[in-house]
């Protein structure tokens, strides 16, 4: 099986999850209620190396993101690209998501704000996927 890969889809979905992921945490969001949540201080965010937290997540949105356009294959069009990351998110990543939650032993209201994330982010990558092909 030869996948058709477009590297811009790519690209472009995989910067989708850092807009994405800059709305969902900010503070007219979940931003607070996910700090709270976590535990982490004001203090620990500023002094955290956000060059490599960001370098690193994005390396990984694009293996998601790549990943997602080898496994749909080409030309699915808009609707199967949101399904299909619809499905990727329900039965694939919110599973493992919560799995991990549950033995580090982490809040409902932790779990369920990273698990939104994840889901508008893999929809919304299946679409970019999906409708440019």
């Amino acid at each position: 099986m030869e996948a058709s890969i477009n590297y811009w889809a790519v690209l472009v979905a995989a910067i989708s999850s850092f807009v994405i992921g800059g709305l969902w945490y900010a503070p007219f969001l979940f931003g607070n209620a996910w700090q709270k949540a976590t535990g982490l201080t004001d203090e620990e965010l500023k002094n955290a190396n956000m060059a490599k937290t960001f370098g690193l997540s994005f390396i990984l949105s694009v293996m998601i993101a790549y990943g997602m356009a080898m496994f749909f294959g080409g030309d699915i069009g808009l609707q199967m690209g949101l399904v299909y990351g619809t499905m990727t998110a329900l039965f694939f990543v919110i599973p493992s998501m919560g799995t991990n939650s549950l033995f580090e032993h982490h809040s409902l209201k932790l779990f369920l704000i990273n698990a939104g994330y994840n889901l508008v982010t893999y929809v919304v990558i299946g679409g970019i996927i999906g409708a440019w092909h």
